[in-house]
């Protein structure tokens, strides 16, 4: 697994077997994953999500503790997966990184508790499909707008962005940190230390 420049993120290519009969990897392994990192990754829920070409899901993140870490992947298509550093306090703080997700390179993506995440459809049909540290729950859940100016993510051109009513009400980043709805670097590296080690 790569680190990513943003602290927290890891991108992993894995070997692809092909052949005639088609093709098989390993999306997912724990002995990489805890080697890179420190720390289990503690499986609480997987989702898959299907998405039109445009779509734009995010900018999603949980409140820590405990948070929601993710390890995506896309399964069918294409999409731009992007980590968005929304940790108050953090020497990124309000920086973002884009990594392509698709069928062919079959990269995982680990973005650790705290972060933002969010992904564009670059095909229809893309299947993205994910393992979640903790449980969906709603009163934990936040969004930042992923069109927000000063985020600045540089989207595909040429794609109109399709986003739900909730992520396109939701506020910029200034805003949610206005309202004391952004993760602290320091808490989320605190939760961090206390998992590594730890099954």
């Amino acid at each position: 697994m790569e680190q990513l420049g943003i602290e927290g993120a890891w991108v992993d290519t894995p070997r692809v077997f092909a052949d005639s009969r088609g093709s098989f990897h390993e999306w997912f392994k724990g002995a990489a994953f805890h080697g890179s990192t420190g720390q289990e990754f503690g499986l609480a829920q997987a989702n898959c999500s299907r998405s039109a070409r445009g779509t734009l899901r995010g900018i999603h993140y949980a409140e820590v503790p405990p948070g929601q870490a993710k390890y995506v992947t896309c399964v069918s298509g294409a999409v731009l997966d992007v980590v968005v550093d929304i940790r108050t306090g953090s020497p990124g703080f309000g920086t973002w990184e884009a990594v392509r997700l698709d069928d062919t390179t079959h990269r995982g993506l680990y973005l650790s508790e705290g972060l933002g995440h969010a992904f564009m459809a670059l095909e229809d049909d893309s299947t993205v499909v994910y393992l979640c540290s903790q449980p969906y729950a709603p009163q934990r859940e936040h969004g930042i707008n992923p069109l927000d100016p000063a985020l600045a993510i540089d989207w595909p051109e040429g794609l109109v962005p399709l986003l739900s009513e909730k992520d396109a009400a939701a506020p910029t980043l200034e805003e949610a940190g206005r309202l004391g709805l952004l993760p602290s670097f320091e808490a989320c590296g605190a939760y961090r230390r206390g998992l590594v080690g730890s099954v």
